[in-house]
């Protein structure tokens, strides 16, 4: 599988804001954010349920990869997808980062890869929580 999820009794915005903390105890952090919601509504004009992707890294994790291979930065940073559920409900879906770094036979790539995909497991499982 691509990806691993959970999801957690908590609004949308209240749901980012424990994912951020999360990340934060892992020493990683949102380096990009789309909010796919309002490009969809601005594009399309259509209408959704909230929806962000949102871009953890771990600065060290990242300095890895880049030094291995300075093009390894296109499978960065680590996706995640979160979605409203309902109103009081919020969905998370990880990139499994093991599944980004199987294209290549770079050892130090998938070394890392397992390093960042056991943090956000931590992640998902504090949010869990």
């Amino acid at each position: 599988m691509f990806a691993f999820t959970t999801e957690v009794a908590l609004p949308f915005e209240q749901a980012i804001e424990k994912f951020r903390q999360a990340l934060a105890e892992e020493k990683m952090g949102v380096v990009s954010e789309i909010d796919v919601q309002a490009v969809m509504k601005a594009k399309l004009n259509h209408d959704m349920p909230p929806y962000r992707i949102l871009g953890a890294c771990a600065p060290g994790l990242a300095r890895r990869v880049i030094e291995s291979d300075r093009d390894a930065g296109s499978l960065l940073p680590c996706g995640v997808a979160v979605m409203a559920v309902d109103a009081a409900t919020t969905r998370f879906a990880f990139q499994d980062p093991e599944i980004m770094s199987a294209v290549t036979d770079n050892a130090t790539m998938r070394d890392t890869a397992l390093e960042a995909k056991t943090m956000l497991m931590r992640v998902r499982d504090r949010l869990a929580a």
